[in-house]
């Protein structure tokens, strides 16, 4: 039995274009940001998928909504598929981050797994609740196609997961706004078919 995951991150927002810390807050998708989900609606209008799992923000929710269209599949909010929370760098640049934080962004960077702005969440919490969705996923959902529609954070923390790889390395994998990045598992482990696969606007 083989169950296909396909992860796709959400289109541009303003905030992505402002080069902007993102992550509780809803920005809009850019007009570029919905032709990207226009993109990626194109590019999965054949795959007949049994669920939708989406992060619980505006910017994942339009670019489910575009990638199914009239589509039936049932939608699942999640938030354990939501960006890593940033905390009081929320809508900041970096460069704005070390002006205002510079001891605490020092602390952050220092320790990838363990860091975290004030109010924030470490990559380590994020890994943790990734895994339980991506688990939580596998375990109820055997067999079929499965659409998730989140960020990029989470895609690299599952590719890192099924490679064996620390999370603190999570950035070594590159995931685009409107990319799509697919899983194929089966009860031997799991089979990369694509990562960050940009469809053709």
């Amino acid at each position: 039995m083989r169950t296909s995951i396909w992860l796709v991150r959400h289109g541009q927002t303003e905030l992505n274009k402002a080069r902007r810390y993102q992550s509780i807050t809803d920005s809009a998708l850019t007009p570029f940001g919905v032709r990207q989900a226009e993109a990626l609606a194109h590019r999965l209008r054949r795959i007949p998928f049994k669920l939708a799992v989406v992060s619980p923000s505006q910017r994942g929710c339009v670019t489910a909504e575009t990638i199914l269209g009239d589509r039936e599949t049932p939608v699942l909010d999640d938030t354990r598929w939501a960006e890593t929370n940033h905390g009081c760098w929320e809508g900041l640049t970096y460069r704005e981050v070390q002006a205002r934080f510079p001891q605490e962004a020092a602390m952050r960077f220092a320790d990838a797994l363990h860091g975290r702005p004030s109010g924030g969440e470490s990559l380590a919490e994020v890994a943790a609740r990734v895994a339980e969705g991506w688990s939580d996923l596998l375990q109820c959902n055997p067999g079929g196609r499965v659409l998730i529609v989140t960020h990029a954070t989470p895609i690299q923390l599952v590719l890192c997961a099924i490679s064996g790889m620390s999370p603190a390395l999570h950035w070594r994998w590159r995931i685009d706004l409107g990319s799509v990045t697919a899983i194929d598992v089966y009860v031997g482990g799991p089979i990369v078919r694509m990562v960050n696969e940009v469809p053709r606007l």
